[in-house]
């Protein structure tokens, strides 16, 4: 079983789509990270936002901008991304958080596909 993303007390379904999230120290490394993942067919897509992020951290309330990105991906991708992450990050608890979703046929379909290794470009 798959520790990467718990909902409750039961593991996300092998078959579904899941969203991730985490956030990066800029703009410029969260789009290295996400060329890197689509490099790698852990992802389908991100997308990427700019975030103001308040937290505390080593006790002192923290204010930072970061990027935020949203990494629509597989069940069966999720643990590999996660380690992927892990292991690319430039923090060293990066911020991880998943779920599952319900997406229409068509982007599942498309999602799942670019999924696989051999994925081919969508039509124009």
């Amino acid at each position: 079983m798959s520790a990467a993303c718990w909902i409750g007390l039961s593991v996300i379904k092998a078959s579904g789509l899941v969203l991730a999230l985490t956030t990066e120290e800029n703009a410029e490394r969260a789009q290295k990270l996400a060329e890197a993942l689509l490099e790698r067919h852990l992802v389908a897509c991100i997308s990427i936002h700019p975030v103001q992020s308040f937290y505390r951290w080593e006790g002192a309330l923290q204010c930072s901008h970061e990027a935020q990105l949203l990494m629509k991906t597989s069940a069966q991708h999720l643990e590999a991304l996660r380690l992927t992450v892990s292991e690319l990050h430039s923090y060293n608890t990066p911020e991880w958080l998943c779920w599952p979703v319900t997406a229409s046929q068509a982007y599942g379909a498309w999602a799942i596909a670019e999924l696989s290794s051999n994925a081919s470009p969508p039509a124009a």
